[in-house]
């Protein structure tokens, strides 16, 4: 997990806290964000291919090694940073959350 803060400066306890119930919750949040991916990456936007939509229905989503960031006002995303999905291609999927609740999910390419 990373904590980021700009100008770089000691976090504020409620930042430390709201972290600190991220980690505690990480399993089951990793959970809620691979669900959110599940129905989401479905939308045409996403530009799937047939055999990745079909992934989607797999009891494990080819995605991995999922890694936090909270930034000091309090907002954050989980990255998965592997995945065989081509819009993952090369830095991964970004799930971002508002609280405990996804909100939104997006690839990570070059044009970012």
């Amino acid at each position: 997990m990373s904590l980021v803060t700009e100008p770089a400066a000691p976090p504020e306890e409620a930042t430390l806290h709201f972290a600190h119930e991220v980690v505690s919750r990480f399993d089951v949040l990793v959970d809620q964000a691979l669900e959110y991916c599940r129905t989401r990456l479905r939308e045409s936007h996403f530009g799937l291919t047939p055999e990745e939509l079909s992934w989607l229905d797999l009891p494990e989503l080819p995605l991995a090694v999922p890694d936090a960031t909270v930034w000091a006002d309090r907002t954050w995303a989980i990255r998965f940073a592997e995945s065989r999905l081509r819009l993952a291609d090369p830095y991964g999927i970004l799930v971002t959350f508002d609280g405990t609740r996804p909100v939104d999910v997006e690839g990570l390419d070059d044009e970012q």
